[in-house]
Parts: C-alpha cells; structure tokens; sequence
C-alpha cells in the first residue's frame, strides 16, 4: 500500500511520519507516537475518548485520517503538564477533576479534559448549560456528568482567580485584555511562535 510523508506538531514538538493514507490520527498518535493518554473507545465517533485539540478545536480523532491533520497542531492529554497554565503542577482542569471528583474508572477522562480545555479556549466563563453543551459528544458511563461539569467549572474559576484564561495559542490572555506566554519581555501579541521558537 502507498504511504504519505506528513508532519504533525503534538504537544509543541514536531513529528515526521510516513503513514498508510487509511491510518486514523488516534493510531498515529497512540502507535506512532505512543502517547497513549488518548484513549481508543468506540472506532465510530461516538464515545469521545478519543477527543483530542486540533489547531484549536476538540475533535474525535478516532473520525480524522491522520494524513487530514497534516501540518496541525495537536493537543493530547500528555501535554497538559507542560501547559503555562499548570504552573509546573496539573493543569487548572485536571486538578478540577482531582477536587471535584470527576472521573471514576477514568476510560473517559483524557477526551473530557481536552474537551473542557477546548470549551475554555473559546469560552472562558461558560455557564453550566454550554458545558454541558460541549462535552455532549463525549460519553462517560460512571459519574452522571454532574462532576465532570464542576470540574469544568471549577478550572474556569481557578483561571479566573489567577486573573489570566488559556488563549488558544497556549499563551494566556490576561482578564483584562492583555495578552502573555510567560516568556520574560513578552511582546504581547497573538501573531508570533510564544513558545520561545523563531519568529518570522
């Protein structure tokens, strides 16, 4: 079968691969990469497990050809503690999963965190019913969603706390309207690599 040459930047590092054109991103990423956090659930884009960020959006990467995310950015579950907002620690949204007890068996947990990560890129402050609006395509068969939203939640109240929400890019967007990516005399602008790369 023919292959195709495609790079994927997951978690801020830039991967080469040459995959069969039928290869799904899941299998890419769990086998290629083995970064095993996204989990393998249903192979049908029902249960979410799979959810990871894909330049920005929450996808079922179980539904998504690997050659399609050529040239993306892809968030996965690994990559959450190396994101500004963990502070070195967990992540604002998995230490709301830790408090607010919002995961069980935890078969579901790393596609509702990228889920929740995605809400909160594009929502700061979402209220209860578009949380629960945005984890919808997500399954979880132990805990009732209650506590999967409170965790949502309680990452939202603990980015707001801190005066800072997660900009898209993996920066933070101040409260106020201004902008950081943590990197001493940050320009402040959303137009340029924050991750401390060159800058075109």
């Amino acid at each position: 079968m023919s292959t195709k040459d495609i790079t994927l930047t997951v978690n801020g590092e830039t991967h080469s691969l040459t995959v069969e054109p039928r290869m799904l991103l899941i299998h890419a990423i769990r086998e290629e990469l083995d970064l095993t956090g996204s989990h393998i659930g249903c192979d049908t884009g029902n249960c979410g497990a799979c959810t990871v960020v894909k330049d920005g959006e929450a996808i079922k990467s179980c539904l998504t050809f690997a050659v399609q995310a050529d040239g993306s950015e892809i968030e996965t579950v690994e990559g959450m503690e190396d994101h500004p907002d963990a502070d070195g620690g967990l992540h604002p949204i998995q230490e709301g999963f830790e408090q607010e007890h919002g995961l069980q068996c935890g078969y579901c947990t790393p596609g509702m965190i990228m889920a929740g990560k995605a809400i909160l890129d594009e929502n700061p402050n979402p209220t209860e019913e578009e949380i629960r609006e945005g984890i919808s395509g997500n399954l979880c068969r132990c805990t009732g969603y209650q506590n999967i939203v409170k965790s949502i939640q309680y990452a939202s109240d603990k980015l707001d706390e801190n005066g800072e929400v997660a900009a898209a890019d993996g920066g933070r967007a101040e409260t106020d309207g201004g902008f950081t990516c943590g990197v001493e005399n940050c320009c402040g602008g959303t137009g340029f690599d924050h991750t401390g790369g060159d800058n075109e």
